[in-house]
């Protein structure tokens, strides 16, 4: 047997809603609800391969199947090292955390590279960052949204800017102004207490995601995803307005049909551009009306689009992950890597 560590940073413990604001509190709950569907759905999978046993990583404030394999921190360890002491009772580890604050590049490292299942290091690191990101891919001709630096004039040409942690999750803390100068001002607070930001120009358009399982030879588009993003008004209707996201609609377009042609090329170009990209990336990505599509964000890592994705293809997607990552469950172990070798497993019927 094959043994697999699951780690969802939320649902493992990695923030104490006791220690939350109030003001934080709702937006934290609907994080870990998140990150439950996504853990959920990695193990489930996992669960129905013959030659995987799976354990996965839970806290005190939740109440977990005694009959599901679980582990959890003892009193006064860090996640990091609760993480690094678990992937090495395993043969691998499956970690799904935000690249804010290097949590994800720390957590690779607690791992380490022979257990760990997911970006390379690298890979990780460009993508935690949105600026980074944007020049990367910029550099290979892809439209995408480039950080402006407050007064640059010929930035003060678009309609809209948003401001945004440059390292950031989702839309939190994501907010869109009318006017460059009001933008202006909220990036350099931000910029003055330290909290790492990034201006871009807002892209109007369809928000889509892309799902992929990244190879070392390429990359395979498995879903082209709806997202579903508002802008809501500030206080009594005042600027900015604050970015929501309530949630993602899986396989809405046809990769075959003429948009999914366009996106599944756009895919293919992202990953060459940003090597070590492996197993599941998604690509958040704006229909323009005339540009076409513009990339926001690559998130080198598990999205909550995985949740539905197994049952909405008819296809077990974590036996496809870990043939993309070279795992060969007929034997165990990190020896057991072999970049481009085929899954062995079977699913369980």
């Amino acid at each position: 047997m094959t043994k697999i560590f699951v780690f969802e940073y939320l649902t493992g413990g990695g923030i104490d809603p006791a220690h939350a604001g109030a003001a934080s509190l709702a937006d934290l709950s609907a994080l870990i609800v998140e990150g439950r569907v996504m853990r959920d759905a990695l193990a489930r999978d996992l669960r129905e391969l013959d030659a995987v046993d799976v354990s996965f990583a839970s806290s005190r404030f939740e109440t977990v199947d005694p009959a599901l394999a679980h582990c959890r921190a003892v009193q006064g360890e860090s996640m990091t090292a609760f993480v690094a002491r678990v992937a090495r009772e395993h043969d691998y580890a499956w970690i799904i955390a935000p690249e804010c604050d290097g949590l994800l590049l720390h957590l690779y490292d607690a791992v380490g590279a022979a257990r760990w299942l997911g970006c390379a290091k690298e890979a990780i690191r460009v993508a935690s960052s949105k600026s980074a990101t944007a020049a990367c891919l910029m550099a290979h001709g892809i439209a995408t949204t480039p950080a402006i630096e407050p007064g640059q004039a010929d930035a003060q040409r678009g309609e809209r800017w948003v401001v945004k942690p440059d390292d950031g999750a989702g839309g939190l803390d994501t907010f869109v102004f009318d006017n460059f100068a009001d933008a202006c001002a909220e990036y350099d607070a931000r910029a003055a207490a330290a909290r790492n930001p990034v201006l871009q120009t807002w892209v109007d358009g369809e928000p889509l995601s892309l799902s992929l399982i990244c190879r070392a030879e390429g990359a395979e588009l498995i879903s082209i995803n709806r997202q579903q993003i508002s802008l809501s008004a500030g206080d009594e209707g005042q600027q900015p307005r604050i970015v929501e996201f309530d949630g993602v609609t899986v396989n809405q377009i046809d990769p075959a049909g003429d948009q999914g042609r366009v996106l599944d090329a756009l895919a293919q170009r992202v990953a060459k551009a940003m090597p070590g990209l492996r197993g599941f990336v998604g690509i958040d990505v704006v229909w323009h009306p005339l540009l076409g599509p513009v990339v926001i964000e690559v998130n080198p890592r598990l999205t909550v689009a995985y949740a539905g994705l197994s049952a909405a293809l008819g296809r077990n997607l974590a036996c496809a992950l870990l043939a993309a990552h070279g795992v060969r469950l007929e034997r165990s172990g990190p020896a057991a890597r072999s970049h481009g070798a085929p899954c062995a497993c079977g699913a369980r019927p």
